[in-house]
């Protein structure tokens, strides 16, 4: 193939490509790159092409681009690139160094695609999936995944336990601190549970300052020690809030051992009364059957 006709290939590309040189500057956009930007190629030229770059994703881009040209390693990232339009579009960018017939180093080639859709799709999913105030599972999701645990446990006959946990006192954090420091101990309630939890466990906030907990292939002895885990991580953290004070906070915990429940209803259900029980002896306790 003569340089002509490869440089026709890659003007006609319907993939963004783009090359830098040994600066670690761009001296190379194609058509379709220029078409999408709406700019020249000397507007581009250099570091130029980064003024389109999202302010959110500017400084994350352009570290992976320069971690990985000084490595001379490939990359591939996403990030949102201003169209010609004024939209922001989300481009997959895959960048990989070249060398010459020697073996040297002379910069690097990329070819970008606009994945807005898929990487929407994907925001979207997450959303209808999590929490992101507590980084954890949404009520809606963490039931889903729990009844697939659910069903297997008692195809297998394998062992399953589901936890209630309730922060003790949690509206008067809110009267008292304001509703940022209950969010941050929110928070904090979350990591501290999740810290407890194996890869398989499903945490979900089951509401409020609510969470549910699925612990898979765990016995009710097993599954009261970690709930009593939980109990003392919580009570032993100091808790930052906004306004410069520092609280402590009390966790209970109801616990229900699969044994006869004939649906996750009914298991979660069993997991929530002992939680009232625990709630009623005095609260910073862990109650189970």
């Amino acid at each position: 193939m003569t340089k002509e006709q490869y440089r026709l290939i890659v003007e006609s590309s319907p993939n963004m490509i783009w090359r830098a040189d040994l600066s670690t500057e761009c001296d190379y956009f194609n058509k379709t790159w220029l078409d999408f930007t709406g700019r020249t190629h000397a507007q581009e030229k250099g570091f130029g092409w980064a003024a389109g770059v999202h302010p959110d994703d500017y400084d994350r881009c352009v570290k992976i681009y320069l971690d990985h040209f000084h490595a001379h390693q490939p990359f591939e990232m996403d990030y949102r690139l201003r169209r010609h339009d004024g939209e922001y579009r989300w481009i997959n960018d895959r960048g990989v160094p070249v060398f010459d017939r020697k073996g040297d180093f002379v910069g690097f080639i990329g070819s970008c695609i606009d994945v807005t859709e898929k990487v929407e799709g994907r925001l979207m999913m997450s959303m209808a999936q999590n929490d992101f105030l507590c980084n954890t599972y949404n009520r809606q999701y963490a039931f889903h995944l729990l009844g697939t645990l659910f069903e297997t446990a008692r195809k297998r006959g394998d062992s399953l336990c589901v936890l209630m946990i309730d922060i003790d006192d949690f509206k008067d954090i809110n009267d008292r601190f304001g509703h940022a420091a209950g969010d941050s101990v929110l928070q904090g309630v979350a990591g501290l549970i999740r810290d407890q939890l194996q890869a398989a466990d499903i945490l979900g906030r089951y509401g409020g300052d609510e969470f549910v907990v699925g612990l898979a292939n765990t016995a009710k002895e097993s599954g009261i020690c970690l709930a009593h885990r939980i109990q003392q991580a919580v009570a032993s953290k100091a808790f930052s809030v906004p306004n410069g004070e520092t609280l402590f906070v009390n966790v209970s915990v109801g616990l229900k051992a699969l044994d006869h429940e004939t649906s996750l209803e009914e298991l979660v259900g069993a997991a929530d009364k002992n939680l009232y029980l625990a709630k009623k002896e005095g609260k910073n306790l862990v109650r189970g059957a």
